[in-house]
């Protein structure tokens, strides 16, 4: 998916392996005050650059994760420049909650074994919640540079993921797992429906599903 303006060229595609560090810095911008993680990896103003360590071994570990099984990680180029990064796996893929061994050890090293199961119960629960929805995709991370706020970079990335959605005959659609409110009526502009309200650790949000829907013929 790509469109070319009279300044610039935007495109949607694969992320490329020299990509995958500014991909993690990205994430870890948009991730740093999310209240599932603040809470997992257990922030307080006393302990902010352990927090941050563990923050930023947990993206690279996820990271690396989608990268071996690859799983979908999509990116908004403009100039050939990666602006914005979507992180998606499918629901009958691998990458599954109980992680493979090695995954799981590393970042129980890392991040702690407190949690890394505290990721693997939030991930078991979502999936359990999505069971009825057969094989979808489930966006677990998406972000946008920040000097690029507001000028509608995240629409044109999910809408690049409509189009990966659509041309797998298998998918019934997207999830995703939103916890501030902003975000959530963004994701409902795009078309995603609240599904089932969460809550982990005392911090509360919502499933989000948005279905694959066929044109009448």
């Amino acid at each position: 998916m790509s469109v070319t303006t009279p300044v610039d060229t935007f495109s949607v595609q694969y992320l490329a392996a020299e990509d995958i560090s500014t991909a993690a810095s990205l994430i870890y911008q948009a991730y740093h005050d999310d209240p599932v993680l603040l809470n997992m990896l257990s922030y307080n103003d006393e302990n902010k650059s352990v927090y941050e360590k563990k923050l930023r071994s947990l993206i690279r570990e996820e990271l690396s994760s989608f990268w071996q099984e690859k799983q979908p990680l999509i990116g908004l180029y403009r100039n050939d420049k990666l602006k914005a990064v979507a992180c998606v796996f499918e629901s009958n893929s691998q990458l599954q909650a109980q992680r493979y061994w090695h995954w799981r050890l590393k970042l129980m090293l890392s991040a702690g074994y407190l949690q890394t199961n505290q990721l693997i119960d939030k991930e078991q629960t979502i999936r359990d919640a999505l069971k009825q929805k057969g094989n979808y995709y489930f966006l677990a991370f998406i972000a946008v540079d920040p000097h690029f706020h507001g000028q509608g970079f995240g629409r044109y990335l999910l809408r690049g993921l409509d189009d990966l959605v659509k041309c797998n005959a298998e998918s019934t659609g997207m999830a995703v797992f939103v916890t501030r409110k902003e975000h959530i009526e963004f994701f409902k502009t795009e078309k995603f429906e609240a599904f089932k309200h969460l809550t982990f650790n005392q911090v509360e949000g919502e499933l989000l599903f948005k279905s694959i829907i066929e044109p009448a013929i």
